[in-house]
């Protein structure tokens, strides 16, 4: 088999497009957003995601939620 003939010439590509700049913040998500420049990135390192993932894993049951949000904060 010569590779040319599997090669193809064709590239495909992908798009979004919105009716206008208020649906496009209503409907992308926060890291589309800040690439394109129209959101501040919220900046945290990484060691503080990963010790805010930890502190919700020690939690079980109904408290899950209730200890993420802690987290979060203490994170900020």
């Amino acid at each position: 088999i010569r590779h040319e003939a599997v090669v193809s010439t064709q590239s495909t590509g992908f798009c979004l497009i919105y009716d206008s700049l208020e649906d496009m913040k209503k409907f992308e998500p926060k890291h589309r957003l800040a690439r394109a420049g129209l959101t501040e990135k919220k900046e945290t390192s990484r060691k503080q995601i990963k010790e805010a993932k930890n502190r919700g894993l020690k939690i079980r049951g109904t408290g899950r939620r209730i200890a993420k949000h802690k987290a979060k904060k203490a994170a900020k």
